[in-house]
């Protein structure tokens, strides 16, 4: 099996990636938001650092500038974080001048029929990982991860039945995964039962480090149970999607009933 399967439905378009049957990374692209790394066409509306570009009406800052050009100019960018809806609706995507480096805006995998008589997605997983986007929690053997997005980190607070030792431990590798599955990015605060001893938590952080893929950075777990990690964050997560409720479920009822139904329907929904 492909290591991604995607889908190109309504509105958005959906990347799992596979292993052993389970979904442990996921992407939902938006139509209509230029993917990180895509290369766009605009204009450069102010020359000062930070910059900004603006492209079919859609202004792009450029933190580091714009290497010299004059306002007016016409520039080359690559998108380097999405339009990320949400709270703050004021915050630009974020780009660069663009150059021969460029980062890869699509994904190589097995492009799956939509809609198609087989549910593909499903079959690894993909109603219960939007019902986690949904309701913000990940249940995990003996605790369950409560994830809430902010405007200054993603927060994740562990909890459960287990001894506290057993539970930070379980806990970190679960919301390791959970970061992964669900594409969080940015900075990310993992609340954790508070553990005394520093080599059981040295062991805690090394759960983390076992499941995450690099680039990320992260630090001790303190003595109060909070260990933070960092990583690029180039688009919305799962659960920052989710918060868009009447758009992320517009969508997600588009799917089923494309899936289940045929001909002319007609939708009733509560917004």
């Amino acid at each position: 099996m492909p290591d991604w399967l995607i889908e190109r439905g309504i509105g958005e378009t959906r990347a799992v990636r596979v292993e052993h049957g389970e979904i442990v990374e996921a992407r939902l692209f938006l139509d209509g938001i230029a993917r990180a790394g895509e290369r766009l066409q605009g204009r450069l509306a102010r020359a000062s650092v930070p910059s900004i570009v603006e492209v079919e009406g859609q202004e792009y800052l450029l933190p580091k500038g714009a290497m010299g050009g004059t306002q007016g100019a016409s520039v080359t960018i690559e998108v380097t974080r999405e339009r990320i809806p949400g709270a703050e609706p004021w915050k630009r995507p974020l780009a660069r001048i663009a150059d021969g480096n460029g980062a890869e805006s699509t994904l190589d995998g097995d492009s799956v029929q939509f809609p198609a008589p087989e549910d593909r997605l499903a079959a690894v997983g993909w109603y219960d990982l939007i019902e986690e986007a949904r309701s913000g929690i990940v249940r995990f053997a003996g605790g369950e991860l409560r994830i809430s997005p902010t405007p200054a980190m993603t927060l994740i607070d562990v909890d459960g039945t287990l001894p506290p030792v057993e539970l930070a431990l379980a806990g970190a590798s679960a919301a390791a995964r959970t970061i992964l599955r669900h594409d969080i990015g940015g900075s990310i605060g993992i609340d954790l039962p508070t553990i005394a001893g520093k080599t059981q938590r040295q062991q805690v952080g090394e759960r983390v480090d076992a499941v995450l893929p690099p680039p990320f950075e992260r630090t001790a777990v303190n003595g109060f149970g909070f260990l933070q990690v960092v990583r690029p964050r180039r688009r919305a997560s799962l659960f920052e999607l989710a918060l868009d409720r009447p758009g992320f479920e517009a969508r997600a009822l588009l799917r089923r009933t494309a899936l289940e139904r045929s001909g002319v329907t007609q939708l009733v929904a509560n917004p």
